[in-house]
């Protein structure tokens, strides 16, 4: 039997291995982001989420906690927070389980078939029930304003930083010549 920062580890490689984006917070294999495309077939098709993942030090006998980064409009999903209201990871995790299925099955799964009668955002879980047209309208433009590319510091954002920053750097020369003059 393996001791669990092993299989924290071997998830965590397993994740990478796979086809999602994963960035690290800090040192330590605890705590990080995963990039997660909205499921075809969804309203939430085309939007792209930063998720942040904490496992904790019991992990796999206890499950990651998950939460978006940027807003989403979903019934289970608080949309200040970000937090996650899954059944599965939240209450009949197991160590079967690992972080894989967590972006392969759960959260694909969440979006597929939200769940209005036990809702973190109210008002998304009362206007599915009450007009399922005018929802998945929302859930677009929600997309379209918070869930592109861009939003989770994909690739086009790093090159205009990178950019930004060489122009900085141009600046600061500049200004050190001019703060460099003694005042008269």
């Amino acid at each position: 039997m393996s001791s669990p920062s092993k299989r924290r580890e071997m998830d965590l490689m397993k994740l990478m291995m796979s086809d999602y984006k994963v960035e690290m917070i800090n040192d330590g294999m605890q705590e990080f982001y995963v990039e997660f495309n909205g499921p075809k077939e969804s309203p939430y098709h085309g939007g792209v989420w930063k998720i942040r993942v904490e496992l904790p030090d019991a992990y796999p006998y206890k499950s990651p906690s998950i939460g978006f980064v940027n807003k989403i409009y979903h019934p289970n999903v608080d949309e200040m927070s970000g937090s996650v209201c899954l059944d599965v990871i939240n209450q009949t995790w197991s160590p079967m389980f690992d972080l894989v299925n967590v972006f392969e099955v759960f959260l694909p799964q969440l979006l597929l078939y939200p769940n209005p009668s036990d809702p973190l955002n109210g008002e998304a879980a009362a206007l599915m029930m009450r007009d399922r047209t005018a929802y998945e309208q929302r859930v677009k433009e929600y997309c379209e304003k918070y869930a592109k590319p861009e939003d989770v510091g994909a690739a086009p954002e790093e090159k205009s930083s990178d950019e930004e920053l060489s122009e900085d750097e141009y600046a600061a020369s500049d200004d050190e010549e001019i703060a460099g003059k003694p005042d008269p």
